[in-house]
């Protein structure tokens, strides 16, 4: 009888062995897997307080630019409140977005937002970071200021005179031109009617050539460079201006390319102003 019970014994010392081992192989396995994940994600950059753009500078560049030196259309104001804001609230994490409204007689711009895209946490492990935290910067943060300035962009800017070029001009030395930015993914977008209007050239008298630009005063004055950025033009057609619309964007494509940018695609705006 006493060699059973050492044998029972010696089994159930043997089964509990096994189980301590088990478990101490399970715990290591989700050690090490945290471990793992930990060595392996990618650091999260230090971010600036106010801009919310990494310290060492961002990753890349949104610059959003509305002419609204006439009033927009009821339904065109909403649709691009949609468009600019789903541009803005994608643009690339740690990304910068500017956002800058046209002012005529200064032949500039006047800068309403620029942040970094923080990231709304969607990305984030839960065993590394913290998704909600995330989340609710980048609302508080990013989002809702962003939505206000949006609303306050589309309040008109009256002005005798449209100086496209020119602002685009001063938005590509301020923002697209120099060592820190030169390899960065650049994007512009332009919320206009397109219809350049200055003393050196005028889109509201004569044809749309690039032949007619191209001996104006105005084809060596507002030369740009664009420094590879990628233009996309939000299109309003006005009601009162005689232009044809598809001659009007090919021009703007051609000059785009011949400043330096790449035009990827003009979207025309419902409603008429």
């Amino acid at each position: 009888m006493a060699r059973r019970r050492r044998r029972r014994g010696a089994a159930r010392d043997v089964g509990g062995l096994i189980g301590l081992a088990v478990v101490t192989l399970a715990v290591c396995g989700i050690l090490g897997g945290g471990a793992y994940l930990w060595a392996t994600s990618t650091p999260r950059p230090d971010l600036d307080p106010v801009t919310l753009c990494p310290v060492d500078g961002p990753r890349a560049i949104t610059v959003i630019l509305i002419d609204s030196s006439d009033p927009l259309p009821d339904i065109t104001r909403r649709e691009v409140l949609v468009h600019l804001s789903d541009i803005a609230t994608t643009a690339p994490e740690h990304g910068r977005v500017d956002l800058r409204v046209l002012v005529p007689e200064a032949a500039e711009s006047r800068l309403l937002f620029s942040r970094c895209n923080p990231g709304d946490g969607s990305g984030l492990d839960e065993w590394t970071a913290n998704p909600a935290m995330a989340r609710k910067r980048w609302v508080a943060a990013f989002e809702t200021p962003l939505a206000a300035a949006l609303d306050k962009s589309l309040a008109p800017v009256e002005g005798a005179v449209s100086p496209i070029m020119a602002t685009i001009q001063q938005i590509a030395v301020d923002s697209f031109t120099g060592r820190a930015v030169k390899d960065l993914p650049k994007t512009l977008v332009v919320v206009s009617d397109m219809i350049e209007n200055t003393p050196s050239y005028s889109q509201y008298r004569g044809d749309l050539s690039f032949s007619r630009f191209a001996a104006s005063p105005a084809h060596r004055r507002y030369r740009t460079d664009l420094n590879d950025a990628a233009v996309t033009l939000f299109y309003l057609e006005r009601a009162t201006a005689r232009t044809d619309s598809v001659a009007h964007v090919e021009f703007w494509a051609r000059w785009v390319t011949e400043n330096g940018g790449s035009f990827t695609r003009a979207r025309k705006l419902q409603g008429a102003g």
